[in-house]
């Protein structure tokens, strides 16, 4: 490994916090990294990391040295991006990781017109509802709805969104329409399950009344995919982003039950490692993202 591993290594290790992660996603042995970290330690005659057999944490001098290290590598990456682009068609592998429902709908066909345009690229998509792990996934980016906790990382909005309550016009045929949101108490709802449990207490203020609801119903998932695929069957009443249903609401399969209603905002969001250089090939796919996203900063 050059120098430049080296230090790649060591900010790499200080974002994951385990050297077997970090190591993992650069493709080393965790002996190989472990030695690499040693061999940087003593060439800076400073000791980086404070290691027991349970954890690893950065001491005082590897804390001064990491802010300086990113930012090095940043630039230094920056400048070899400058020197590629305009002479290299774009190229390589793109892992996104995006929520179930986004990803088989609106995003498939939103990326469509990416995969046309670049052809050297190949897009992965790995689907799935929570938040992707970065470090223990080689992702290079994820979309989410949200914000984030977590400092280490960078969230960049690609568009405003928000909640709509929703039905098939065969479930209101059958089950009459809520007149107030107060009536989605006495209607089968289809819940959501997250990570920190079952979404069943929806918000929204309708002609300035706030409400929360306490919905119930006869089924609940932990797959967005498959809650919006029982509002489309008739099923219930479900509470989905905008961005997931808008090719339903347009065609007339889902109706807005509220649509005066200022409902939970859910905006979209890239996620990515902040100390770790962006490709161009990633950073031109956020930029079509949200220039095609766009419109729904002001949905109708």
């Amino acid at each position: 490994m050059s120098q430049l591993d080296d230090l790649r290594l060591f900010v790499r290790v200080a974002e994951a916090g385990a050297i077997s992660t970090a190591a993992r996603t650069l493709g080393l042995s965790p002996a190989a990294a472990s030695a690499a970290l040693k061999r940087l330690e003593r060439r800076l005659d400073a000791r980086l990391f404070e290691r027991s057999t349970r954890s690893l944490r950065l001491t005082p001098a590897g804390e001064a040295f990491l802010g300086h290290c990113a930012q090095a590598l940043e630039v230094l990456d920056g400048g070899l991006a400058t020197l590629r682009h305009g002479r290299e068609e774009l190229s390589g592998d793109i892992h996104l990781g995006a929520p179930s429902d986004l990803g088989r709908g609106t995003l498939d066909a939103v990326l469509e017109d990416f995969r046309r345009r670049h052809p050297q690229i190949r897009l992965i998509l790995h689907l799935a509802d929570g938040m992707h792990d970065l470090y223990r996934n080689p992702l290079d980016l994820v979309l989410r709805y949200g914000g984030l906790r977590d400092s280490s990382l960078v969230a960049r909005k690609l568009c405003d969104n928000h909640r709509v309550v929703c039905a098939a016009p065969a479930y209101l045929a059958r089950a009459g329409r809520p007149a107030t949101p107060a009536e989605l108490a006495a209607h089968n709802c289809l819940c959501f399950y997250l990570s920190n449990g079952l979404y069943d207490r929806w918000r929204l203020t309708l002609d300035g009344r706030q409400y929360e609801i306490d919905v119930r119903g006869d089924r609940a998932a932990a797959d967005g995919a498959l809650v919006h695929q029982w509002a489309l069957d008739g099923h219930g009443i479900a509470y989905k982003s905008r961005l997931d249903i808008r090719a339903d609401l347009a065609a007339g399969r889902l109706v807005d039950l509220f649509p005066r209603a200022a409902c939970e905002p859910a905006p979209l969001y890239a996620v990515y490692p902040s100390r770790r250089h962006q490709p161009a090939r990633v950073k031109a796919l956020v930029d079509d993202l949200e220039r095609t996203l766009g419109p729904e900063r002001a949905p109708a």
